[in-house]
């Protein structure tokens, strides 16, 4: 029985089963409304090659407070703190995307505080190629989240 059933002679393309979902928002078109944008918080020196590493359209500036923040932006905290974090999550919508950079030798206090105050990610360190690669996963998380949701706020 688990012979015939392991047995599959059909050819098998490997894709989505669901085509209309974005497997990958990078590569998704640009008439899909705002490009993904990064605000980063901190000190500038901690996020300088970033914008390379960032997929083809994303940008990245600096904000002076929580106030210049706009809707759908992944908020980044350079050099975070576990205030900074709170005092964001509690002020930005839910929806709102915040990755916390701390030190790579911080310790594991500060990278669960960070997490527990509200940090959708937390990133050791700060090899820019390794950032970018959490931010569009955040990205891409958050896109599949309201995907997701799509279905159960049509009942509503």
């Amino acid at each position: 029985m688990l012979v015939q059933l392991n047995r599959n002679t059909g050819q098998r393309d490997f894709t989505a089963t669901a085509t209309d979902l974005p497997i990958n928002p990078a590569n998704l078109p640009t008439s899909r409304g705002p490009l993904p944008a990064v605000v980063c918080f901190g000190h500038p020196g901690r996020v300088a090659g970033l914008p390379q590493h960032l997929p083809a359209g994303w940008s990245l500036r600096r904000a002076d407070d929580l106030d210049d923040v706009r809707p759908d932006e992944i908020v980044l905290f350079a050099g975070a703190s576990v205030r900074e974090v709170a005092t964001a999550r509690r002020v930005l919508p839910s929806r709102t995307m915040i990755v916390a950079l701390v030190d790579e030798e911080a310790p594991a206090e500060m990278v669960a505080g960070v997490l527990t105050a509200g940090a959708d990610a937390c990133v050791r360190g700060g090899q820019p190629a390794i950032l970018a690669g959490h931010l569009v996963a955040c990205r891409r998380r958050d896109l599949a989240d309201r995907w997701s949701r799509l279905n159960v706020q049509g009942r509503r």
